[in-house]
């Protein structure tokens, strides 16, 4: 679970995610030709598959997978496909949730991650590891940085892991679809929008 914190805090070492293993492959592909020192976290039972070979995956590139005006639901790897399960249900409540996926964390797609929270004007990232220096406190950075917009951290909260099924964890630890409409509700209905 502290793999991504650690692993980013390395200079120059570059940190993928995949969503799924067709990106893996692609990722793979991609790390292979790049030359620089290079991480990549995997599942290690199989995830829903979301993507398809004509998908695109670039190395330092962040998706929007479905646009939404309301709140921007940020995920990497199968946690982008939890975050689209649960922006599908959200929109029959009238919640209008735009679902980025980015499976590089380092070096991350700074100007897309913008661009979707400049229009929404708050968001959520969703990771399946420690919130403490990973995927949430980087896009946190860069907010803090360039746009200081209203974010909500999803994953582990500073504690251990336990051993289970998969979705049976996802679900215990609030970071399955449901987790993240809950959260996501709340945070839409107790947080103002901010727009510069």
């Amino acid at each position: 679970l502290e793999d991504i914190a650690l692993m980013r805090s390395l200079p120059n070492m570059i940190v993928i995610a995949p969503g799924d293993s067709v990106e893996a492959e692609k990722a793979t592909l991609a790390i292979a030709k790049n030359d620089k020192p290079s991480y990549m976290r995997l599942a290690r039972e199989a995830t829903p598959i979301f993507t398809t070979p004509l998908t695109p995956f670039e190395v330092g590139k962040a998706y929007v997978l479905k646009e939404g005006r309301d709140v921007t639901l940020l995920g990497t790897g199968a946690m982008s496909y939890q975050c689209l399960v649960a922006a599908a249900r959200l929109e029959h409540e009238g919640i209008s949730v735009e679902v980025v996926h980015v499976p590089t964390i380092k070096p991350l797609d700074s100007e897309t991650i913008l661009q979707s929270l400049r229009k929404t004007g708050r968001g959520i990232t969703v990771e399946e590891g420690q919130i403490a220096v990973g995927f949430g406190s980087a896009v946190s950075e860069l907010l803090a940085e360039t746009l200081p917009t209203p974010l909500k951290r999803m994953g582990m909260q500073d504690r251990f892991g336990e051993s289970g099924k998969p979705d049976e964890l996802l679900a215990h630890f609030g970071l399955d679809a449901n987790g993240i409409i809950g959260t996501t509700r709340e945070f839409v209905q107790n947080t103002h929008q901010y727009h510069r």
